[in-house]
């Protein structure tokens, strides 16, 4: 293509100035950054994104300083629109300046008004120690919880993360930290300033104190590792609140089925445990489904699923965890995960196995009742699809926020023949009472009579033989689909605080 001698001067300088801005920190500074196993931030997009469909914007921002050390833009995954940003940790530490700081406000105001998805990738030093930043001038961070439970947020961590930046992760929906990712609210150098104290990164805010925390919710080990676990978990969401989630083609994996596994997982006695997540196998789409925050709170599982070729977001008791008993750490991260589930249309499967909240003094410091109550109101608050099943057993406030309660706004509450509930188990009841031989043998057989007993007074829509669960559910499912007649629309989150 010719150019008019009347533009090549210019041309020239914008050609110059981009490929400043594509060179990032420079040779050397790239090299070390590839020389620890990290991808450069520009790498990271191109990996993140379908080929070829990464379109930048604010390339000549910060002019001498390559981007402002955010690279910015928008591209698609799995052929729809997104929004990214990846901080350069090349460019002066990845720290936000001026011209930076309005290209992340920019790309949550594009995700909002175009109603696609926010990814930002971080790995910064926080705000320069500049100043113009606490002018009156927007922050990103107000943009972005705009953005909140109406396009779906993820962050990667990818590196160290502080201060200000490190505040977009637990903005966000959905965040996942590599093996050298950290995040603290300052840095080492700031905390021996501050407090006296040595102490490394890792020890800081590392994948081990991180995801234990329930600051950050999944780990990869690579940056592509990362990377892929973004496209996996934006593939079960919709592109925004005023969408439904696309279900697959209805392939083999898809197709109605019998689980008679389930007779040899589950055991009848309320005394043997057993792994959840071997039901979870058997019960949803041979594709597989992905857990989110497997670390924090294993009591309960958290899981994206496919059911019939839908998205699903599955809430279980785990059985191998405190006996299935609710702590808070596990009610925190249900109430987050249900209130997220909700926000983006997802249908909701509960599979209670719960002997209730978990008791005792160590777990009222926590703030059991707390965090239950949390978790009660978001899931009680939610309007979207909602199906329940209890396996073995669900006592006390530990069913309700199973969503075993009557009038809960379910479609469809199932529960296995035996299955017991009540306000505490026959065994806790016959001690808190003192009560004889007689009388606790009465308990017992209460307690096993109660799911036929409930079932008369239609506590539940249907006792099921553990091998029609797939298939119960999967038919609740697809009746309760026909509620998608209406338009989506964003709902309103509900959130307890102390």
């Amino acid at each position: 293509m010719t150019t008019s001698g009347d533009w090549q001067e210019t041309l020239d300088e914008l050609d110059r100035r981009r490929r400043h801005a594509y060179g990032m920190g420079g040779p050397e500074r790239l090299a070390k950054h590839r020389d620890k196993g990290k991808l450069d931030a520009r790498a990271r997009i191109d990996h993140l994104l379908d080929k070829g469909t990464f379109r930048e914007f604010g390339t000549l921002v910060g002019g001498d300083i390559a981007a402002d050390g955010i690279v910015a833009g928008s591209g698609l995954i799995d052929g729809r629109p997104v929004m990214v940003g990846a901080e350069d940790f090349t460019t002066l530490a990845g720290s936000i300046g001026p011209g930076g700081n309005a290209k992340r406000y920019r790309l949550a105001e594009l995700a909002l008004r175009d109603r696609v998805p926010l990814i930002m990738l971080l790995e910064g030093a926080g705000f320069r120690p500049s100043g113009e930043h606490y002018g009156r001038t927007p922050t990103d961070l107000l943009s972005q919880t705009q953005c909140s439970g109406k396009v779906p947020m993820v962050a990667g961590l990818l590196g160290p993360s502080a201060g200000h930046g490190a505040l977009v992760a637990p903005v966000c929906d959905w965040t996942i930290m590599s093996a050298q990712g950290a995040i603290f609210t300052a840095g080492p150098p700031v905390v021996k300033e501050s407090t006296g104290e040595d102490v490394t990164k890792e020890e800081l805010g590392g994948p081990d104190v991180a995801l234990t925390s329930g600051v950050i919710h999944n780990y990869a080990e690579t940056d592509e590792a990362v990377l892929d676990d973004i496209r996996r978990y934006l593939s079960y969401f919709p592109s925004s609140a005023w969408s439904y989630p696309e279900s697959l083609p209805e392939d083999d994996a898809a197709q109605p089925r019998p689980t008679p596994e389930l007779l040899d997982i589950v055991p009848r006695t309320n005394r043997r445990v057993y792994d959840m997540r071997a039901v979870l196998d058997v019960v949803f789409d041979d594709r597989g489904w992905f857990e989110i925050q497997p670390r924090f709170g294993p009591a309960i599982i958290c899981a994206l699923a496919h059911l019939g070729g839908h998205p699903v977001a599955v809430v279980a008791n785990q059985p191998l965890s405190l006996a299935g008993s609710i702590d808070a750490d596990a009610a925190d991260k249900a109430a987050h995960f249900i209130m997220v589930a909700d926000s983006f249309h997802l249908p909701i499967v509960f599979l209670a196995d719960n002997p209730g909240m978990l008791p005792g003094s160590r777990s009222e410091r926590a703030g059991v009742l707390r965090s239950g109550a949390r978790m009660f109101a978001a899931q009680t608050a939610a309007t979207t699809i909602k199906l329940h099943v209890t396996l073995r057993k669900a006592y006390g406030f530990g069913s309700m926020v199973m969503s075993l309660l009557g009038f809960d706004n379910q479609s469809a509450t199932f529960a296995y023949p035996g299955a017991t509930m009540g306000a505490m188990s026959a065994s806790a009841l016959s001690k808190a009472s003192h009560a004889d031989e007689d009388l606790e043998a009465k308990l017992r057989q209460m307690e096993v009579d109660a799911s036929f007993r409930s079932a008369g007074h239609l506590g539940f829509d249907e006792l099921i033989h553990p091998e029609e669960t797939r298939n119960v559910l999967l038919w609740a499912l697809q009746r309760a689909l026909y509620s998608r007649q209406a338009a989506p629309e964003p709902v309103a989150r509900t959130v307890i605080t102390p």
